[in-house]
């Protein structure tokens, strides 16, 4: 990211991204697990694993003295085929010494209603404990003999059960695999183990401010609209459920028009195809539409304040922004990385104001973008910030700051994408809720192409009307300098 010419010598953009970063993750993950590619994090191999693996997607590394191998189309890489209506995408990286695989389910929220909230995390969570062909201490034995890993997560618009192994062990690691998909036992022992787990973690949520912040957040942010729906319930609805709620909610969601199937390593396409239909393929079709997602929509900015005795304010503002299959996406994400270097250097760098504000833009179905900061005097930092809107919205955007923040968002990207957990975590967000899987490999000459009107477009279209939530001293908050007065 490029700064004012002015602020080039103060702090690089770099240092920006490197300081925020750790904070920014940690606030992301309390989020419900909610961005698509962190549905993967717990598959995240070793570095040693991951040693063989390309540094970049679709590219091949020439020998000293030899010629530049010609990039090769990523599109090329990945091959799509149907299974009795299960979708899959295979993408092959040639070489690679690891192979991961994602069952995702869609619908997210919307499979499920308040009472019975929780009850796909909870299902998936605990299908991993044991199955018929595997019981738990067998299960364990031989996941831990291949380092093997098999985890799940949820968000808002889809779960995913998914596997990571070696291509040594793949074969052995994929009947496991299945088997959790397709049998698991539930039975009474590990669905309490696992509920009571679920049921603490929630009941944790009230008391991190952070974590609190998020809740409050989306109490205001999804009024009236399916993601009031918790993927993850709540304490009470998780305590609720029961071993039959878990196989009868299995069994609802085991058809094929409801999944996606991703795999991406060093695999034969046809190999898997055969495997797949004599597992997955074998499940019923059914009729699965969920029709279009609700859009959100704030025709006011508001502030909630939430009294609690903190040495600083916890503020989030949230903002409408558009979906990852719309085509304003590539200009709010330019516009939002270019908020958030700001606001850093505005707020903590030259006023000393907090530790880590931050901007950002989520990616779900139905999205939203805002800024945060916690600071002991929230009016002076959220005014800060809120000019900092003000002024990306009406002044010309320079544009070797509009070229560096691409470059360096590009650079980050790439890195975000070496791994095969990250590679199909994006497949599947992209095919779910990003207008299919192939818009995956358009997003970066797309951002490429972002003009600086572009982005004082969008932020004049979606940064407005903010849906603030403050936790802290509600005598130290002015209301009215949230709302813009």
């Amino acid at each position: 990211m490029q700064l004012r010419q002015t602020d080039k010598t103060a702090l690089s953009s770099c240092q920006v991204g490197d300081e925020i970063g750790s904070r920014k993750l940690w606030r992301t993950l309390t989020r419900v697990g909610t961005l698509g590619l962190a549905l993967l994090v717990s598959l995240t191999l070793t570095a040693a694993q991951e040693k063989a693996l390309p540094a970049a997607p679709g590219t091949a590394k020439a020998a000293v003295g030899e010629r530049a191998v010609t990039p090769v189309d990523p599109v090329s890489l990945v091959t799509e085929f149907d299974v009795n209506g299960l979708k899959v995408l295979i993408k092959r990286r040639t070489g690679t010494q690891t192979v991961v695989a994602g069952l995702f389910i869609k619908g997210g929220v919307r499979n499920t209603t308040p009472d019975k909230g929780g009850v796909e995390s909870l299902m998936l969570d605990t299908a991993s404990e044991a199955t018929v062909s595997f019981p738990r201490e067998r299960l364990r034995t031989e996941l831990s003999r291949m380092g093997t890993t098999i985890g799940s997560g949820v968000n808002y618009d889809y779960s995913g059960l998914t596997m990571a192994s070696t291509r040594a062990n793949f074969d052995r690691s994929w009947e496991i695999f299945t088997d959790v998909a397709l049998k698991p036992s539930f039975t009474v022992d590990d669905v309490e183990r696992v509920r009571n787990r679920m049921v603490a973690s929630l009941r944790d949520d009230n008391d991190t401010p952070d974590s609190y912040l998020q809740v409050l957040q989306a109490r205001v942010a999804y009024a009236g609209h399916p993601y009031l729906n918790d993927p993850r319930g709540n304490a009470e609805s998780v305590a609720r459920l029961t071993s039959a709620d878990l196989r009868q909610y299995h069994k609802q969601v085991m058809e094929t028009s409801r999944l996606l199937l991703v795999v991406v390593g060093d695999l034969d396409p046809q190999m898997l195809r055969n495997r797949i239909a004599a597992s997955f393929g074998r499940l019923p079709r059914g009729n699965y539409n969920p029709g279009p997602l609700p859009e959100l929509s704030f025709t006011a900015p508001s502030v909630q304040v939430t009294e609690r005795s903190l040495p600083t304010n916890y503020v989030q503002g949230v903002f409408t922004a558009p979906n990852m299959a719309a085509p304003d996406i590539y200009a709010m994400r330019v516009a939002s990385t270019i908020l958030q270097n700001r606001v850093f250097i505005e707020v903590r760098h030259k006023r000393n104001l907090s530790y880590a504000p931050d901007a950002f833009l989520w990616s779900q179905g139905a999205n939203l973008g805002g800024i945060y900061v916690t600071a002991v005097d929230a009016n002076q930092s959220v005014h800060v910030m809120l000019d900092e809107i003000t002024r990306l919205q009406r002044e010309p955007l320079p544009q070797e700051e509009l070229e560096s923040t691409v470059q360096h968002f590009l650079t980050r990207h790439y890195l975000g994408q070496e791994t095969n957990a990250a590679q199909a975590g994006e497949l599947a967000q992209y095919e779910i809720i990003g207008g299919g899987w192939r818009n995956a490999f358009v997003f970066l000459p797309r951002l490429r192409a972002v003009t600086a009107a572009d982005v004082q477009r969008v932020a004049q279209k979606y940064m407005r009307n903010l849906r603030f939530v403050v936790l802290g001293d509600p005598k130290s908050v002015d209301t009215k300098l949230f709302l813009g007065g």
